[in-house]
């Protein structure tokens, strides 16, 4: 996969509300409910992630839950984070 430009990443995280850009990835965090709500919200993250073949760092903190994207591979943002990023945003 090709690295996104800095231009690429600027303009992608415009359509892309809560996330924002930490070096070579972007990030989200999510507050939840309780932890019941942050584990349903995780499956739901975990099965788009299944589907893409890309999987996000998560880490969950009781109802708080961080992803962070990144194409490992590629050493840092590519398309494929991007559209990940697209899926999990239409989560409710």
């Amino acid at each position: 996969m090709q690295l996104l430009t800095d231009d690429e990443i600027t303009a992608a995280l415009g359509s892309l509300p809560d996330w924002e850009r930490a070096g070579d990835s972007i990030t989200r965090t999510a507050e939840l409910a309780d932890f019941r709500a942050a584990m349903l919200y995780v499956n739901a993250v975990a099965y788009l992630a299944e589907q893409a073949g890309h999987h996000p760092d998560i880490l969950i903190q009781w109802n708080k839950v961080t992803l962070t994207l990144s194409t490992h591979s590629a050493g840092g943002l590519t398309a494929a984070d991007i559209a990940l990023a697209g899926q999990i945003n239409s989560l409710p």
